[in-house]
């Protein structure tokens, strides 16, 4: 699906650069950001709705203890 993106100038030159002396396209090295950053993206997402929720008391919460205790049972 084609795509636009508007770059900062430095970010175009590193972006030129890096492609140049590695030898792949500036097209390999954009989806690799968008994959790696979306799952990080996500990641960070869940985490701050697994934070609201504990802050509004409706996510459990386990102390250490109880975490290991819990493995071991």
């Amino acid at each position: 699906m084609p795509t636009s993106v508007r770059l900062s100038e430095e970010t175009e030159t590193r972006l030129n650069a890096l492609a140049q002396r590695t030898g792949r396209t500036k097209a390999y090295y954009l989806r690799e950001l968008v994959e790696r950053g979306l799952e990080d993206l996500e990641d960070y997402y869940l985490a701050v709705e697994v934070m609201e929720r504990v802050r509004r008391g409706e996510e459990e919460i386990l102390s250490g203890e109880e975490f290991w205790r819990d493995l071991d049972a």
